[in-house]
């Protein structure tokens, strides 16, 4: 299900009713831990937090045009996405991440290599989230990028 918007406000005005809470919350959580240097703004269709090109302005390798992308958020058609990239390229991170998830909720992780799928939204654990978007700078994430992209 893709939300048609132009801005990460007219993407939340856009998207089922029902899902509203959630994705606000979530947005909430994510803006008051996001180190300085990640910017949000709509991108690939989502709610997007990149690393502007002002502060790596090689871009992502991809496209160079766009900034390099970090998290993002959606309402998809099942489910409301959590698509972290730090996790993808950190396995210590995506460890950590999965041990403290069950401290966290009592259902099942569905996870992919960097999405994280909540069907429960009552059970988005936000305080966990919020630890792990605080454990990344923009430069922690430059380094990764990069050091992911020469192997």
């Amino acid at each position: 299900m893709r939300v048609e918007a132009a801005t990460v406000q007219e993407y939340l005005e856009n998207i089922p009713e029902e899902r509203k809470p959630y994705m606000n919350k979530l947005r909430e959580v994510i803006l008051k831990n996001l180190p300085d240097g990640f910017q949000e703004e709509l991108s690939y269709g989502m709610i997007g937090y990149v690393v502007p090109h002002s502060v790596y302005p090689e871009g992502y390798h991809c496209d160079p045009k766009l900034p390099l992308p970090f998290l993002s958020i959606a309402s998809q058609k099942n489910f409301i996405g959590f698509y972290h990239m730090g996790i993808y390229a950190n396995k210590e991170l995506y460890d950590w991440f999965v041990d403290e998830y069950y401290k966290h909720s009592k259902y099942k992780l569905d996870m992919g290599k960097s999405c994280i799928r909540f069907k429960r939204m009552d059970d988005i654990p936000y305080d966990l989230l919020g630890e792990l978007i605080q454990k990344m700078s923009p430069e922690e994430w430059i380094d990764l990028y990069e050091n992911n992209l020469k192997r």
